[in-house]
């Protein structure tokens, strides 16, 4: 059986002051451990793709960038049979954050999301009521690591409004409150094969409230409690029960976790913070592969 360990084209404005490598382990790990599988670049042409059984989307972290692009590559990866480890339809709806107004219909915590469509010209005025906040955050339906993400108060609507107009004839965006608990920290609890693994709470630097490592944040390792735990595998439960990884990402807000998104497609997993989590990564990997 062979295995594409899925991939993108580095870059260095996705890894500069990145975490360990945890590719690199995987790779060698998997290896080591037997296993027949290869890194390849997702939208590299020169990629035989008939030649796999399998793929494990691990980090093609450039997808939102050249959103046609991979879609096109999830329908060949169809056409060809080759089976995702975490499954093509999941990452379809996964890819568009319009999959969090399902997960908030179910009754699971999401913060507060409402949908602006392409090509529409909405008043933001209207949505500091409608969201109950005198601050508001505007972030595209597909997107990543903070990416035309705006931040509106009503001093700047005008100002904000015109840039979320002209990003409009482009693509869809989604508006939620801005949650001030994000000073204290995203926390993100990974799962491997459906099971808790590990967590991380990620920290904005002062005066951001973006956490991303190449925005300044700063990551720790987290022991969240039982309850918590439970919590974040109900997402798991409805959503993400046959992939292969899945983060939920969320915080405290009123004393109940919110999710803010939950990541089945490229996540960084923080693995190196967690003793065993190499291990239990490659586990679920070959518990999947076997059924």
């Amino acid at each position: 059986m062979k295995i594409a360990f899925v991939g993108y084209r580095k870059q260095e404005k996705y890894s500069i002051g990145s975490p360990k490598d945890e590719d690199k382990v995987l790779l060698e790990l998997f290896t080591s451990k037997g296993l027949d599988v290869e890194l390849v670049i997702w939208n590299d042409p020169a990629v035989d793709w008939s030649l796999y059984d399998k793929a494990v989307i691990k980090s093609p972290w450039d997808y939102h960038e050249k959103f046609p692009e991979f879609i096109a590559w999830l329908n060949k990866m169809e056409t060809l049979n080759i089976e995702l480890m975490n499954p093509n339809a999941v990452i379809r709806w996964n890819s568009d954050k319009h999959y969090l107004k399902e997960i908030e219909d179910s009754g699971l915590p999401v913060i507060a999301s409402l949908f602006f469509e392409k090509d529409t010209r909405p008043d933001l005025n209207d949505f500091f009521s409608k969201l109950n906040s005198e601050k508001l955050v505007i972030k595209p339906c597909v997107s990543a690591s903070a990416k035309h993400t705006l931040i509106v108060i009503r001093e700047t609507v005008s100002q904000r409004q015109q840039e979320l107009h002209n990003f409009l004839k482009e693509e869809s965006f989604m508006i939620q409150p801005f949650v001030e608990e994000i000073s204290e920290g995203e926390i993100s609890l990974i799962f491997l094969g459906s099971e808790y693994s590990h967590s991380v709470i990620k920290l904005p630097k002062a005066g951001d409230f973006r956490v991303q490592h190449f925005h300044g944040g700063t990551i720790l390792i987290y022991e969240p409690d039982q309850v918590l735990i439970v919590s974040a595998k109900k997402y798991i439960d409805v959503y993400a029960s046959n992939c292969l990884y899945a983060r939920v990402d969320g915080l405290f807000t009123k004393g109940i976790f919110h999710l803010i998104e939950l990541e089945l497609i490229e996540p960084y997993l923080f693995l190196d913070t967690s003793p065993g989590a190499y291990e239990r990564y490659y586990e679920a990997l070959t518990g999947k592969l076997k059924r």
